[in-house]
């Protein structure tokens, strides 16, 4: 079962690539219409007891179907599970996420596998993939099923929670990092998982996947210490660090700028306030292309897109709205706890490659999309804060999506390695330095 499996994936995927090759370049699509979380009963908690009455990590419901990819059923099954967690207000919520379970594996060692889904649509979460669901922005979690593989064939029991929760949550960090923690809880409460306390965990992600597997990582011994007594170690590519720097650089970028209006809705939404006063009527324009779009219907589609061109002219500097600096010192890793756990942080450095020439004094260049000056400085402050097992690899070459053909083996051998027991490598003394975090101050009016 395990080989047919893997081949069927490995075929599946490359329809995948195929079919989402093209979305790079393309005139922009028009986005889906709103979307709900119920359009799925099994998304909906329907209980008579408040969410709150419940523990984080509470199991709400349980399913058990077919692995699927592009809409094909292979062998492999999945338990998906209904659980309580925590949004980014702090709110009690409803998420869920997918565990698959390896052919050959003996349920002692699991991964959590962030995905980098990317969407301010909760139909693109990866477990409306894995359900049989196929969307444009559900390509992203489909090609992911690459990644995969090779877990479950050594043995690793797979856990792969939607992220962004269900009212897709782009960028919100620390629901990110909840979202993950309250995941491994709740595939470890549920009998139909074959994950229990004695299971051992890595968390692993790329890019947005990064974004939860270090907050997940920051905030686990004070969130959930139960989850930080089974982590093994934690391995991410692609890293956002402090995303007001982020949107600065990728400012005017060829491929990349379309990040900038998906962040002001993503913010928007996870804070519940309202930036779109603050726009002109362009800016209202593609916010409306994108308020229900993937990373797909942004990449390549605002070549040469600026903040400035989306702001009223008073707006011009964004740090003059108060509420998205506010929000923008909530979501800086810079500013959150040190992790506890060996980490191996990767990040490629060529973004020219990916369109994104921006090279701003205190920001400097990056893979395209992410800051490498941001990424040194955090890796730099952890081992600085009492955490030195911390290796850096920075890919020269590389701009983000090549990066991440390098990060995934040599994650997979270092989480190896960490659940092996052998002692994590150190890079601390060695890491270049990078850019200040310190928080964003507000900026007067224009």
């Amino acid at each position: 079962m395990s080989k047919a499996a893997v081949r069927l994936i490995a075929v599946a995927v490359a329809t995948a690539a195929m079919t989402a090759a093209p979305a790079a370049t393309a005139a922009p699509s028009a986005p889906a219409a709103a979307t709900t979380t119920t359009s799925d009963p099994f998304y909906a908690y329907g209980g008579s007891e408040p969410l709150s009455a419940f523990a984080p990590g509470t199991v709400l419901n349980t399913r058990t179907l077919q692995y699927h990819v592009v809409g094909i059923s292979t062998p492999l099954k999945a338990v998906q599970l209904l659980y309580r967690t925590t949004d980014a207000q702090g709110r009690p919520a409803a998420n869920v996420t997918t565990v698959v379970r390896s052919p050959t594996g003996d349920r002692s060692k699991a991964v959590s596998y962030q995905s980098f889904y990317d969407s301010l649509s909760p139909e693109d979460g990866p477990s409306r993939a894995i359900a049989g669901n196929v969307s444009l922005g559900g390509i992203i979690p489909n090609v992911e099923a690459v990644f995969l593989a090779p877990l479950l064939t050594q043995g690793y029991d797979v856990v792969i929670p939607d992220t962004e929760g269900q009212q897709a949550h782009f960028a919100a960090g620390p629901e990110y990092g909840t979202n993950t923690l309250d995941s491994i809880r709740a595939a470890t409460k549920s009998a139909q998982t074959g994950l229990n306390s004695d299971t051992a965990f890595g968390l692993m992600g790329y890019s947005g996947g990064s974004v939860a597997t270090n907050w997940a990582a920051a905030l686990a011994p004070s969130y959930a210490p139960d989850v930080q007594r089974k982590l093994v170690g934690y391995a991410e590519g692609g890293l956002l660090v402090d995303p007001a720097h982020n949107l600065k650089y990728v400012d005017g970028s060829l491929v990349w700028s379309g990040v900038i209006p998906m962040a002001v809705i993503g913010v928007s939404r996870s804070y519940g306030i309202d930036l779109k006063s603050y726009l002109n009527g362009y800016g209202l324009e593609v916010y409306e292309e994108l308020e229900h779009g993937s990373i797909i219907d942004a990449i390549g589609h605002y070549p040469g897109l600026t903040w400035k061109k989306m702001a009223k002219s008073q707006y011009a500097d964004p740090n003059s709205i108060p509420a998205f600096v506010e929000a923008m010192n909530k979501l800086n890793l810079g500013s959150a706890a040190t992790p506890a756990i060996p980490g191996f942080i990767a990040q490629g450095n060529a973004g020219v490659l990916e369109g994104t020439f921006g090279n701003h004094p205190g920001i400097g260049i990056g893979d395209g999309v992410m800051v490498s000056g941001d990424v040194r400085s955090l890796a730099r402050q952890y081992c600085a804060t009492g955490n030195s097992a911390v290796k850096y690899s920075q890919y020269e070459l590389f701009s983000h999506t090549g990066a991440s053909v390098a990060w995934a083996p040599a994650a997979l051998g270092w989480l190896g390695d960490r659940f092996a027991g052998r002692p994590a490598p150190s890079d601390c003394g060695r890491i270049p330095t990078g850019n200040s975090l310190a928080p964003e101050e507000p900026a007067s009016l224009s």
